[in-house]
């Protein structure tokens, strides 16, 4: 029997030099719509709060708009997975950002419509955003982790992670600047809708160059949706391991003590302290870029001394911050809270991250595993959202039965204080139960790969695990790296 010939040469290279055309087209496009997606992704984190303000959003409906879009993004999160075994990944991306485009230009128009209840409006919008970024972002991991070569993955995203965070940071100052002198001419509301309807232009181009993007597999290559069920077995089981709980107690419960204060931060700035918007941009972008820098130093400081070493570290140090807003209103004194607030934050996002990786049972697909664990995290950000706005909403009543000598200055002491001492309860409930666990090992020249998938002054920076991959030099350790074994099932 003659062997099946083998296929012409010409035809291999026809191949090959296609598959080299495309990709180099598409990783092209992929750094082209991460600055397009920046001008979104610069808006939605950071300007929610500070356009509330100025819609007169009372303090219930500030805590609603940090807590209902965290538990709509989880949720999302979650049925992205269902989602996935039936649309294609590039036209769930692709469909999903252009109608997050319209979401924002949405919010824009809140600002020029007369509404009568807008902060109400602006809370349900923001929730499709958060919902639209949180259907999206697994099958972008997915596909780009797909078409990315392994060799150039930490090349890849470290250049787009730079681009992303440059462009977002500029945008962001830019935006406070043209809201400030928009404020100074009295058309606050024309200067915000300018600034979502340019967010919203973003994504559109975002949109189409995702859709000008080459996907290879039109049907996700990520079968984690198929083991959902399975996974969330797996996680449930996993809640009975003590150091699995105990994490996910400690993170969830740290998140909604934070979002007790988070969202009077801009209230504090633009009301109490009459910041203009380019000086609340400027005290935001402080904490940014500092989280941002400090991220190779915090993974260097944990390959080093552990996980568990900066997770106490920082935690013990994160209930001292909303305290320190109170010392003075000084600009200058507050750049300066925000760059330790920055420099802490990025040590807890990167050491926490980490901590979930080494946690996560094996043969557990991690986006599921993660997708659940946030949305554990969501719940409790619910609820502190809520119950930090009730806690303002009263504040004043409170403070005044307090004698004069012992009022304070802000009514929003008492949210700050609270956030603080709920912060200091969980950290002191955490650090007799915690325990390096026990690091996967992998081969010595693979690193673990992050992203920031999005950042917020006073929240830190989000990382989002995309892949294990080889490191150009053996002997140097990554932000984030981990030694560990990887397996078809492990990551």
């Amino acid at each position: 029997m003659s062997e099946p010939a083998s296929p012409p040469v010409d035809a291999t290279v026809s191949r090959r030099g296609e598959r080299s055309s495309w990709l180099r087209r598409t990783l092209r496009l992929s750094q082209q719509e991460s600055v397009a997606s920046a001008t979104m992704t610069a808006t939605g984190d950071n300007f929610f709060n500070a356009f509330a303000v100025y819609l007169q959003a009372s303090a219930t409906q500030m805590g609603a708009l940090t807590a209902v879009p965290q538990l709509f993004g989880a949720w999302a999160q979650l049925l992205s997975i269902w989602i996935g075994t039936r649309w294609s990944r590039k036209h769930l991306v692709v469909t999903v950002a252009a109608l997050q485009a319209v979401v924002v230009a949405a919010i824009g128009w809140i600002g020029m419509a007369q509404l009568r209840e807008p902060s109400l409006w602006l809370i349900v919008l923001a929730s499709a955003y958060s919902a639209a970024l949180n259907l999206i972002q697994p099958h972008w991991r997915a596909w780009m982790g797909s078409i990315v070569p392994p060799r150039r993955r930490g090349t890849f995203f470290a250049f787009r992670t730079r681009l992303t965070m440059i462009s977002s940071l500029l945008i962001f100052i830019a935006g406070g600047g043209m809201l400030t002198l928009c404020a100074r001419s009295g058309s606050t509301g024309l200067g915000f809708a300018l600034l979502f309807a340019f967010a919203a232009l973003g994504r559109a181009c975002s949109s189409l160059l995702l859709w000008k993007m080459h996907d290879p597999e039109p049907v996700s290559a990520d079968q984690s949706h198929r083991k959902l069920r399975t996974s969330i077995g797996q996680m449930l089981h996993a809640l009975r391991e003590p150091g699995f709980r105990h994490y996910t107690f400690f993170l969830s419960g740290m998140m909604g003590a934070v979002a007790i204060s988070a969202p009077f931060f801009a209230v504090h700035m633009l009301n109490g302290l009459e910041f203009t918007y380019l000086e609340y941009s400027i005290n935001a972008a402080a904490s940014i870029v500092t989280q941002f820098l400090l991220l190779g130093f915090w993974g260097r400081f944990s390959d080093r001394y552990g996980n568990r070493v900066v997770i106490l570290l920082t935690g013990c140090t994160l209930p001292c911050l909303p305290l320190l807003w109170l010392v003075s209103p000084n600009f200058y004194y507050l750049l300066l809270v925000q760059v330790a607030s920055g420099a802490v934050w990025s040590g807890f996002s990167l050491s926490t991250s980490n901590f979930l990786y080494d946690l996560r049972p094996h043969r557990t697909g991690f986006a599921a595993y993660a997708a659940v664990q946030a949305s554990i995290t969501a719940a409790v950000v619910f609820a502190g959202g809520l119950a930090g706005g009730l806690l303002a909403a009263r504040a004043p009543t409170l403070v005044a039965l307090l004698p004069a000598w012992l009022a304070p200055s802000s009514p929003l002491f008492l949210v700050f204080a609270s956030s603080a001492a709920l912060r200091v309860l969980v950290i002191a409930w955490f650090i007799p139960r915690v325990n390096e666990p026990t690091v996967r090992r992998r081969p010595e020249g693979l690193a673990l790969i992050y992203r920031i998938s999005k950042f917020s002054a006073l929240s830190g920076v989000s990382l989002d695990w995309l892949t294990v991959t080889r490191k150009k030099a053996p002997r140097k350790k990554s932000p984030g790296n981990k030694p560990g074994n990887p397996s078809q099932q492990d990551d």
